[in-house]
């Protein structure tokens, strides 16, 4: 049995729109209309790249965060003109089944298990992401779950799967919410939840949680940015669509993510994959799925309560029902 739970606040507008009106002014030329993660908004990374898109090509951007789920349906459905999200299995099936075109990658982070500093499943000793989880259900420890098809959610019953666990009980709750409110959750809870890496950094100071596991290829979080298909969608602001692909594949968005954060919390939010931008091809989702190789710059494993110890704040606008 799942407890979800429901009463959550709702964080405030940041040139978004709700899922339901994302329809209008689709077709218009100086519109692009955005549907993408609500990770990517929380940690303020549209704040930055929106306006340097728009100084630079005649559109104004409308953004919808949601779930890479909900993101990935609305293109589907023709709702909107171009994706930025981070379920690479359905980015995939999408392509393939003709919805998607000009999928490219774009930046990566990786996911970590956080918890309460006091570790009560003992989620430090594990040797992997599978031990980490099994360990929490077997503590009966609270977890707290995305539970709204987002990318972090397929990620986190991926590794339930692993584990060979299908969680239920008093002690696994799904909040049905974006990765901001179930980190504020899990916090408040003294629970267990999986996040991704910058939306947890952005809100360091607000929540009393630790990283306890991360680090490693398993856990990459990888983003790519694709095109609806305008042979199904002919009304699709295609132009547009294209114009926002090309920018955040470009030279100067990638530089910006090598940045973006390093002052603030000592690292990078992002690190950039586009090959235009000088990304190690071993770093991209081709290289990885081939050989799993690592190189380049990543961030350390985090194992027995070493490495980076990061919280978030959460962002604008509203949060639907989405990921991150």
């Amino acid at each position: 049995m799942l407890l979800r739970l429901t009463a959550l606040p709702a964080l405030a507008a940041l040139c978004l729109v709700p899922a339901g009106c994302a329809a209008e002014g689709k077709g218009a030329r100086d519109t692009v209309i955005l549907a993408t993660t609500t990770s990517v908004r929380d940690c303020g990374l549209l704040d930055e790249w929106i306006p340097m898109f728009q100084e630079r090509y005649p559109y104004s951007v409308k953004v919808v965060a949601v779930g890479s789920g909900e993101a990935l349906q609305m293109g589907r459905e023709g709702e909107c003109d171009v994706m930025l999200v981070h379920s690479p299995e359905e980015e995939e099936r999408m392509v393939e089944e003709g919805f998607a075109v000009n999928r490219r990658p774009v930046m990566r982070n990786d996911f970590l298990i956080v918890g309460p500093a006091e570790d009560p499943a003992g989620v430090r000793a594990a040797a992997g992401p599978a031990e980490a989880v099994r360990k929490i259900a077997s503590a009966g420890a609270g977890f707290v779950s995305r539970g709204d098809g987002s990318g972090t959610h397929v990620k986190e019953l991926s590794l339930w799967d692993e584990a060979g666990i299908s969680p239920s009980g008093p002690w696994y709750l799904e909040s049905g919410k974006g990765m901001a409110d179930t980190l504020r959750v899990a916090s408040q809870k003294r629970a267990y939840t999986l996040t991704d890496r910058g939306t947890f950094l952005t809100m360091r100071g607000e929540l009393e949680l630790a990283v306890l596991y991360g680090g490693g290829e398993s856990l990459y979080n990888l983003y790519h940015v694709m095109e609806v298909n305008p042979e199904r969608w002919p009304d699709v602001n295609r132009e547009g669509a294209r114009a926002f692909s090309d920018f955040v594949t470009g030279e100067e968005a990638q530089d910006f993510l090598r940045g973006f954060g390093v002052e603030e919390y000592g690292e990078p939010l992002f690190f950039p994959l586009a090959p235009q931008a000088g990304a190690p091809r071993r770093f991209r989702e081709g290289a990885l799925a081939a050989g799993r190789r690592r190189g380049g710059a990543s961030w350390p494993a985090v194992a027995g309560g070493q490495g980076p110890r990061t919280s978030m704040n959460g962002l604008r606008r509203e949060e639907g029902t989405g990921n991150g």
